[in-house]
């Protein structure tokens, strides 16, 4: 890491480790990872970091994992104001640690701080952060196929008041979580409900951050979705209600018969997704066109009644790349594929989720050792 002038590299050994009293021993620890739930078990430790408007980022610290304390009066409890992000460490055949772009995930969490007015942390601190709470639970890596440890940075609102404007105290905490496949049944093509009667975001707002809001905002749909016998909610545009956006929690590509993959744009509405940008730099590499441009579900509709659009697949780093076998909503219901994955859908999970735990040659240089 390069420090500014004048000031010192923040690495992972500026968090001071105090070694939970409670961990897990070793039998139950591997009794939890034998076939983890997605986000349901968490590591021993959690990293801490505080931030105030006239002392800036200090306390750096690994501690053992446990509740939050907060006053019922702090900030983010009343107004939201709060951010996250995820990522993932992966174990390589050699037992070696190592995540997957993290940089791009820390200037997404600055850019969603900058849009819910927290301060931004630095590039460097949430890459020494991530760093530091690993080596410390580096057992909780899972090692066997489709496994992963998830990170999960967030900030907060931690300032005690109640008033509309910016805290002036705020948290951050990174937690972390062994994790299977994000689908309980594993890879597999999934039922899409689209929805238009309700939006995760409209122009202006806060779709291109990483905020609970916006995830808040898609649960009632997501609930209707369900109803339908479908497992994911598919979201319109909010201005013409006729464009595809993304996903409850990730963003959706559409395969032609030609091979050319097409893809809503990031228009300020849509999570810019780490998985999207890196898919669709390997898709150009291997021939495919690529077209990123508003996508009219009625384009989409008509192109799996005739033949043109021949696979769905949605992408994100928990679930990495899912394919889509059933589109549906009101007034229409079309499987896609037959139901079935799709050739090009398949290829670019394997070759992603093939440099992500080292059986392929990282071109790019997007790995990122951790241990």
């Amino acid at each position: 890491m390069t420090a500014l002038p004048g000031t010192t590299a923040i690495t992972a050994d500026a968090y001071a480790v105090t070694p939970s009293d409670h961990r897990r021993p070793a039998a139950e620890r591997a009794d939890l990872m034998a076939a983890p739930t997605f986000g349901t078990v968490f590591t021993d430790h959690m990293v801490r970091v505080d931030w105030s408007a006239d002392g800036g980022w200090t306390h750096r610290r690994v501690v053992a994992h446990g509740p939050l304390q907060l006053d019922p009066g702090a900030a983010v409890l009343h107004y939201g104001q709060e951010v996250f992000e995820g990522l993932k460490a992966y174990r390589h055949v050699d037992g070696s640690v190592w995540t997957f772009r993290p940089e791009a995930n820390a200037r997404r969490f600055a850019a969603s701080a900058r849009r819910l007015a927290l301060p931004e942390l630095p590039v460097e601190d949430f890459l020494a952060s991530i760093e530091a709470l690993v080596r410390t639970d580096e057992a909780w890596v899972p090692s066997g196929d489709e496994t992963s440890l998830y990170l999960r940075p967030f900030m907060f609102a931690s300032e005690t008041f109640l008033g509309v404007r910016p805290a002036r105290g705020v948290d951050y905490v990174v937690i972390a979580s062994p994790v299977g496949p994000y689908f309980a049944g594993g890879v597999r093509p999934v039922s899409i409900w689209v929805a238009e009667d309700y939006h995760r975001a409209g122009p202006g707002g806060t779709g291109a951050a990483k905020c609970g809001g916006n995830y808040a905002a898609s649960l009632l749909p997501q609930q209707e979705a369900y109803g339908h016998g479908c497992e994911q909610v598919c979201f319109l545009d909010a201005a013409t209600n006729t464009l595809l956006e993304e996903l409850g929690g990730m963003n959706v590509m559409t395969v032609r018969r030609d091979g050319s993959v097409v893809t809503p744009a990031l228009s300020g509405t849509i999570l810019e997704g780490v998985t999207r940008d890196s898919i669709l730099t390997l898709l150009r590499e291997g021939g495919h066109e690529v077209v990123e441009r508003d996508v009219p579900l009625a384009e989409v509709l008509d192109g799996l009644r005739s033949g043109e659009v021949t696979e769905v697949f949605a992408c994100g780093t928990a679930a990495v790349v899912t394919p889509i076998g059933r589109l549906a909503g009101e007034g229409f219901d079309l499987p896609v594929n037959g139901g079935a994955t799709g050739t090009v859908t398949a290829a670019i999970r394997h070759q992603l989720t093939s440099i992500q735990y080292g059986r392929a040659t990282d071109t790019h240089g997007w790995m990122h050792r951790l241990v």
